[in-house]
């Protein structure tokens, strides 16, 4: 059975070793923030941190990933205070969100490696498939985030995540759970 370290923590999976790490993750682990996109490696809605490197989880089996360090969204930033995160907000880089995950992981790394990054130097480092074309914004809010990790720059912390399930359903009637039968 594959073992790794997912989010810091170890995991053994009890799947079939050439399984994709995407669907370890998103099936067996129930962390639904590495989205499926394409499933052939071009669009990026799987980007992970496997050993701090942005890959495309579709295209790693869980033999590869092997005794490695796994970051998803997930574990990157649960209150999203990571800075990409911040900037991405703070810029209105976001539109529909489904590639938001795959980019934010890209550019962590990027990051890491580069914490003030040219905008050639950004995007030749994402090369995530946005339909919703955030690029100019998204070049914006990396080098913002580059600038937070310098400590040139602070950003206002973006709202925490989890709306209680009462006060959604209360927002939103289409979700709230049918009333009992008498």
């Amino acid at each position: 059975m594959p073992r790794l370290t997912v989010n810091d923590r170890p995991v053994e999976y009890e799947l079939d070793p050439q399984t994709p790490l995407l669907w370890a993750l998103r099936d067996a682990s129930n962390l639904t923030g590495t989205k499926y996109g394409c499933g052939n490696g071009d669009c990026g809605a799987c980007m992970v941190l496997v050993d701090g490197a942005a890959l495309r989880s579709c295209l790693i089996t869980l033999e590869e990933a092997e005794g490695r360090f796994v970051t998803t969204i997930e574990g990157l930033s649960r209150d999203r205070s990571h800075p990409v995160q911040q900037a991405m907000v703070a810029e209105q880089a976001i539109q529909c969100g489904f590639c938001t995950p795959g980019i934010v992981i890209a550019a962590a790394a990027l990051l890491q490696r580069n914490a003030a990054p040219s905008q050639e130097e950004i995007e030749q480092a994402i090369p995530n498939l946005c339909r919703c074309g955030v690029y100019p914004r998204l070049v914006r809010a990396i080098q913002r985030a580059g600038r937070v990790e310098r400590r040139q720059e602070r950003i206002s912390a973006a709202p925490a995540p989890g709306i209680d399930p009462e006060d959604a359903a209360k927002a939103v009637p289409a979700i709230a759970p049918p009333e009992p039968e008498e």
